[in-house]
């Protein structure tokens, strides 16, 4: 136990003092993770372990830089338009309020809700839409700022395709580490941890391409000016449980009242985010996670508002695998509890 304790100490301490540098090698250690299963598949058919990381490796950079090459412009255009019809969109949405707390008033009466709390209310709206409409120009304008060119371009892809080519060997020099009395449970420990993480990160990646591609399509399809950086937004952010599609929801409805003046065009984008989240939870989820996973949501977003908070970034790419870790250990500890004397043997009575 000391020892273990001893360890634990020593890798959060050289996680904090090299945190600065860790997240290129962390996330091309996430990338080799999510690869590994294809590229044993390929190596199976007969490639080379090599040649099939290498392949892989330069395909997923081939997508993402198609991606880029297809996203950006369309991305910056829409910042262009957010940033000229933001005035007119804190006047719509104004409106709107105004004309609903009119509304409000004649039904509940003026002493409830006077002109002056009305103003106040339409003024809170109009500075909350442009913040995030600030916010957000600010965070795709400085996105490089939170990653290193070099590292994404040249470090992370050159870690993740060696890692990924002996990702067999290190698991297996790791294995034979192990204290001979406790391995068999160690390596069981590891292979329900690694059931449970693979399962929900490469379903709930999945869930996310699918979902960014479904609201920025449908969005735009029902006219929504900014529905492709919202659609994007809301299905990335769907990898924080509830948090992507709340926020979305929330983005897009203040844009389609600022911007469609109408209850039928915010009535579409609420349809389209109510269906989304049917074929989310109905056949999405179910499909691609099913009942593999053992991580609740809440446990999932407190992890990754703990790891951000205490490693930014770096704590976000390893708050999951760091949940499931301890999820894992936690049931097999309940397990032995349930199964010990401290809890089966009846409580003692004097006769």
């Amino acid at each position: 136990m000391a020892l273990v304790l001893g360890l634990l100490a020593a890798a959060m301490f050289l996680l904090w003092l090299f945190s600065a540098i860790l997240t290129p090698f962390v996330l091309a250690a996430c990338i080799a993770y999510f690869l590994d299963p294809l590229a044993t598949r390929l190596a199976r058919l007969g490639l080379p372990r090599g040649f099939a990381s290498l392949l892989l490796i330069t395909t997923l950079m081939a997508l993402a830089l198609i991606a880029l090459l297809l996203l950006y412009p369309l991305i910056i255009s829409q910042v262009g338009t957010l940033l000229a019809r933001l005035p007119s969109y804190i006047a719509g949405v104004g409106s709107a309020v105004q004309e609903a707390l009119q509304a409000l008033e004649q039904r509940i009466g003026p002493e409830m809700l006077n002109t002056r709390l009305r103003d106040l209310a339409v003024s809170q709206i109009g500075a909350i839409l442009s913040f995030i409409g600030t916010a957000a120009t600010r965070l795709i304008g400085g996105g490089y700022a939170l990653f290193n060119v070099f590292t994404l371009v040249v470090v992370t892809p050159v870690v993740a395709f060696y890692l990924l080519r002996d990702w067999q060997a290190i698991m297996l020099r790791i294995e034979s580490w192990l204290p001979r009395r406790s391995a068999a449970t160690l390596r069981q420990l590891a292979k329900d941890t690694d059931r449970v993480l693979s399962a929900w990160l490469r379903g709930q990646l999945l869930c996310c391409a699918l979902l960014a591609v479904y609201y920025a399509v449908a969005l735009s399809g029902v006219g929504l000016e900014l529905g492709l950086i919202v659609g994007l937004a809301a299905g990335i952010l769907s990898f924080i449980p509830y948090v992507g599609s709340m926020t979305g929801l929330g983005t897009a409805l203040l844009l389609a009242v600022g911007q469609f003046g109408t209850w039928n065009g915010v009535g579409m984008v609420a349809a389209v985010f109510v269906t989304g989240q049917v074929v989310e939870g109905y056949i999405i989820y179910p499909r691609l996670l099913g009942d593999r996973v053992e991580l609740h949501a809440v446990w999932v977003i407190f992890a990754l508002f703990a790891g951000g908070v205490a490693f930014g970034f770096l704590g976000v790419l390893l708050a999951v695998p760091m949940a499931a870790a301890l999820g894992v250990l936690a049931r097999f500890w309940l397990r032995r509890y349930l199964e010990s004397p401290l809890y089966l043997d009846p409580p003692r009575t004097g006769s």
